[in-house]
């Protein structure tokens, strides 16, 4: 089983990054294109998990408690077969 898990910045925190990267791309003549850039994470996990229930459950947890800052970051999880 696998785990797909996205973590990016939340609304309203400032994010460095992507105001760098939308200003390239204002810079390389996308300036029409691009409304707005927001960076994020992408983790991917194989699991050993025996049912999609227990591998949402377990990876909650993992973060909760590691991989995402959940002060500053949002994350969604997708659980492949």
């Amino acid at each position: 089983m696998k785990a797909i898990v996205n973590v990016a910045l939340k609304q309203g925190v400032l994010d460095d990054q992507g105001k760098a990267t939308h200003h390239a791309l204002d810079t390389l003549g996308f300036k029409e294109v691009v409304k707005d850039v927001r960076i994020g994470k992408q983790i991917i996990l194989e699991l050993n998990s025996s049912t999609k229930e227990d591998a949402q459950t377990e990876v909650t947890k993992m973060c909760e408690k590691l991989l995402a800052n959940t002060v500053i970051e949002d994350y969604n999880i997708q659980i492949i077969e």
